[in-house]
């Protein structure tokens, strides 16, 4: 711990001479990763709390029930997952300054493990508190970080951690409407796009690291199931999930179901050459600008959805626009966040749901996965842009 402490005082000390190199966008990423550990950082548990200011306890409507759940002493591990996806983001730039905030992570994260129930999987609390519901889309999220954190630093143990995910993952898989898993360990009412498609992205991804053939077979089956059940072939974005109790798509949207599907697209064109993939994740790009992109007054591109959804989205068109090179999706984004960064902060530094600043939330708390997805998405403009240290 005193180790993150004094590393977090050296982001502070080269945040605070930004002007001597010319990396705006690292300078960003460093600047807001070091405020989430110093203002959500929950030392004694070695955690993050759900807002700042912790004292902040509102009804939390991100779960299957909807009803009965407060944000308590330490995150749920949705938005904690988010600051393990900015550091795995940010270690690109600076291995040696990062790899202790990876690890500790990883230690973060297996806080939320549970072994008592077969198969092992990541519950949605941590398991010294209580236990609790095990969704499939917050293993794919975990899944997805330990895959990143092992090609980082090449710790099998992440690696094999990042396999026992995807076992669990597949034990919620079932034949009927051809198959996809639901969203909930033992609830059978949906088969949604977000855990079906975080599968995805993490069954290629251990494809592409261990060259196992079954990976990619199932990755296939996951890509699959989604691009034939809940792509929308009007408007090329995808639906939200496939109810099982109706038979039919809940067809509401959000930026980051599309944005897996565009990631999985490029990474199985890199896999196969197969350039109908390409093709795929071109067209479902170009279903979610013309969708999902909006202009403010002053002709400010922005998108109303949660940041978190939007840096997913954005992951897609970053992967998508390394193999064809078009910006234009990728720069909405990034313009979106600059707009943002000037006129969309609290005094406190962190930015503001809504990155039009049209809302004043400066006195409103912030949500820990709103922060740490913008430490993410500063990083990885910062590669598109070419900055180092």
């Amino acid at each position: 711990m005193k180790k993150i402490v004094l590393l977090v005082m050296m982001v502070c000390t080269v945040t605070g001479h930004a002007k001597t190199r010319n990396t705006p966008y690292l300078d960003r990423a460093e600047l807001l990763y070091q405020k989430v550990w110093e203002l959500y950082r929950v030392t004694k548990h070695g955690l993050f709390s759900e807002y700042y200011p912790n004292t902040y306890k509102p009804d939390l409507t991100y779960f299957q029930d909807n009803t009965g759940k407060k944000a308590q002493e330490v995150s749920f591990l949705w938005p904690m997952s988010g600051v393990f996806s900015a550091t795995n983001v940010l270690i690109a730039f600076d291995s040696n300054k990062y790899k202790p905030f990876q690890d500790s992570m990883v230690t973060s994260v297996g806080k939320y493990y549970d072994n008592k129930r077969s198969p092992p999987g990541y519950q949605a609390y941590p398991v010294q508190f209580e236990k609790s519901d095990r969704y499939y889309d917050d293993n794919g999220l975990v899944g997805i970080d330990l895959i990143d954190a092992y090609k980082s630093n090449r710790n099998k143990e992440y690696l094999d951690k990042a396999k026992e995910v995807l076992t669990f993952i597949k034990s919620g898989w079932s034949n009927d409407f051809g198959g996809g898993v639901s969203w909930l360990e033992g609830i059978h009412d949906q088969k949604p796009a977000c855990s079906n498609g975080k599968a995805t992205v993490l069954c290629l991804k251990l494809y592409q690291v261990t060259k196992e053939q079954k990976y990619l077979d199932d990755g296939k089956l996951f890509y699959n199931w989604m691009m034939n059940h809940l792509e929308d072939s009007t408007l090329h974005i995808i639906w939200n999930s496939f109810s099982t109790v109706s038979g039919s798509p809940d067809k509401a949207f959000y930026t980051y179901n599309t944005g897996t599907m565009i990631q999985s697209s490029v990474r199985l064109y890199k896999i196969t050459g197969n350039k109908i993939y390409l093709k795929n994740a071109q067209r479902l790009a170009k279903g979610s600008y013309s969708y999902f992109v909006k202009k403010t007054s002053l002709g400010i591109p922005y998108i109303d959805d949660l940041p978190w959804f939007v840096v997913v989205l954005f992951r897609g068109y970053q992967e998508l626009y390394e193999v064809d090179h078009n910006p234009i999706y990728v720069n909405a984004i990034i313009k979106g966040a600059d707009w943002a960064w000037e006129n969309a902060r609290d005094e406190s530094g962190l930015i503001y749901k809504d990155w039009t600043g049209r809302r004043d939330e400066k006195k409103q708390p912030k949500w820990l996965l709103d922060e740490s997805c913008m430490a993410e998405l500063y990083a990885r403009i910062a590669i598109i842009k070419g900055e180092s240290k």
